[in-house]
């Protein structure tokens, strides 16, 4: 039995992205019949952590980032002939790895996250050159973006989803899952506001934003982060949403998308997106700046949505943990 083990983290600053994409390993790796194990902090994940519990994944404590044996001595301890590894503070660690005995599967995001691997995998919008650093197989677009079996059951049901015309549009606004956005939801909540159209906006996020008074025929929910994303996504006529690991699974889910720029490390994300024309830019989210005007096109213009939604739905197909794991070398 080919034994796996993850190593990503959560918590409030970097959201769960992360782990997200572990999970995605996860299914595809007990599906295969591994064994897997995951090394990482779960804050605010929970409901990741009860999935991990549902596949019978073995949780251990996160190693050391800074440590450049920790993850080496647990590969030995556990005995894994494959490492999977999602987390921009991690250094070189290949060499060790392979000599504890695993092959090392590497996450990045062009220059986040980067280090030497059995396989890399980049699975953003946008070609970017890359170091020749002897890595053995470098995969590189969403093709390969590690999306979860709940996302993939929500793309069917968008697929089935009957449009009702003549009701306000159905919104939902997502950025990231730490409560350090909250000043950015709530510029994107106002933002929303002044396009002066009816809508109703589903605000999942922690850290309570202020939510603005809302005008005629417009209506604000807010909600924290729980199980149920990939299904609201599903049934949203437009998503507000970050350049992580939401965009990829909103395109996979097949909705038309609004993008924030929220952090520089999704920038060429977000640049991508916009330009191949699956999504629509917002702007940097401590400005957004012509982000009303663009909201008003979208809500007002369902052909334009219907558009962004078919062409996000053809660049992820949901099957990039699968081909991930396809390219990992044989013991």
């Amino acid at each position: 039995m080919t034994r796996l083990l993850l190593r990503a983290d959560a918590s409030p600053t970097i959201g769960v992205g992360h782990v997200a994409r572990m999970v995605a390993f996860a299914e595809q790796a007990r599906g295969l019949g591994w064994s897997v194990a995951f090394s990482g902090t779960l804050t605010g994940a929970d409901w990741f952590a009860e999935r991990l519990a549902e596949l019978d994944v073995t949780v251990v404590d996160p190693t050391d980032p800074n440590d450049d044996e920790g993850l080496p001595h647990l590969v030995r301890k556990l005995g894994s002939d494959v490492v999977v590894v999602d987390h921009y503070g991690i250094g070189e660690v290949r060499p060790a790895v392979n000599a504890a005995g695993a092959a090392l599967v590497s996450l990045e995001g062009g220059a986040f996250g980067r280090r030497a691997a059995d396989v890399v995998v980049d699975s953003g919008f946008h070609s970017r050159p890359r170091p020749d650093d002897g890595s053995g197989v470098v995969l590189r677009g969403p093709r390969y973006a590690p999306i979860r079996e709940q996302v993939l059951r929500a793309r069917r049901l968008r697929a089935e989803r009957v449009a009702e015309p003549g009701r306000p549009p159905e919104v939902v606004v997502v950025l990231g899952g730490g409560a350090v956005w909250r000043e950015e939801v709530t510029r994107v909540l106002s933002r929303l506001r002044d396009t002066g159209l009816p809508f109703n906006a589903d605000v999942v996020a922690h850290g309570d934003p202020d939510v603005p008074r809302a005008g005629t025929g417009q209506r604000f929910t807010v909600s924290r982060p729980d199980t149920r994303l990939p299904e609201r996504l599903a049934a949203a006529d437009l998503v507000v949403s970050a350049a992580g690991v939401t965009l990829l699974e909103a395109c996979c889910i097949g909705v038309p998308i609004a993008l924030v720029l929220l952090v520089d490390n999704q920038e060429a994300g977000y640049r991508a997106a916009v330009e191949q024309g699956f999504a629509v830019g917002l702007g940097r989210a401590d400005t957004l700046h012509g982000a009303t005007e663009a909201l008003v096109r979208l809500l007002g213009d369902p052909a334009e949505r219907r558009r962004l939604a078919s062409v996000a739905a053809d660049v992820v197909d949901g099957r990039g943990a699968k081909r991930v794991l396809e390219a990992v070398p044989a013991g």
